[in-house]
């Protein structure tokens, strides 16, 4: 993930967008403005990091059905409503649809800050782990069709003659293959070979 935190604001009032964007600068965070749902979809740039205040209520592309067209599109920045007109009912239907909050303006410059600080520590989380997922899926494609067949069986507890047997060759040849492949994906033990195989979801 590249660059500085942004702290996307979409809002069609003009006046709030400003003073919103002139609080959040003053604190020295990045703003990018929208005026529309349709502005925010066009313009909003992939793999950034920040998080999106969104009016729940705009001309266009409403808060809610935006937010379910960022989900669409993968997006994994955190969203916060920002309303006039909320009430509690609103307010768990964007929570239950993964919104990291829900304010009713005017909000107060601490609630604000409070609020952006964990949507963007969530959303540095969410990042690094991206990078680590990427990371080992890199090295997975690093294995040879041979390695990736033996590192597949050997995950699913298979012994090393076992394995020997039904790809038809030496155990010697497997504990080449298996040593090979564990030196690729730079893992010690079974259980870490195990764990990485879990969470790339190669054990189906």
């Amino acid at each position: 993930m590249t660059g500085p935190s942004v702290i996307h604001v979409v809002d069609d009032d003009a006046s709030f967008r400003s003073s919103m964007s002139r609080l959040l600068q003053a604190s020295g965070y990045r703003t990018e403005l929208y005026e529309s749902g349709n502005a925010l979809l066009e313009r909003l740039p992939i793999g950034e990091s920040g998080c999106i205040l969104l009016d729940l209520q705009m001309s266009g592309v409403q808060g809610f059905e935006l937010q379910e067209r960022l989900a669409k599109t993968g997006n994994t920045l955190p969203i916060i409503f920002l309303t006039a007109h909320g009430d509690i009912r609103a307010g768990v239907r964007a929570m239950k649809a993964g919104a990291e909050d829900f304010l009713t303006k005017p909000v107060s410059k601490e609630a604000l800050f409070e609020c952006v600080e964990r949507a963007l520590a969530r959303n540095a989380q969410q990042c690094q782990q991206q990078d680590r997922m990427n990371a080992m899926r890199g090295r997975v494609a690093k294995l040879t069709p041979r390695e990736a067949e033996v590192f597949a069986l050997v995950v699913r507890g298979k012994l090393n003659k076992q394995i020997a047997h039904e790809l038809g060759t030496t155990v010697r040849t497997i504990k080449a293959h298996r040593q090979a492949a564990m030196e690729k994906l730079h893992v010690a033990s079974f259980a870490e070979a195990v764990s990485m195989a879990e969470r790339l979801g190669l054990l189906g």
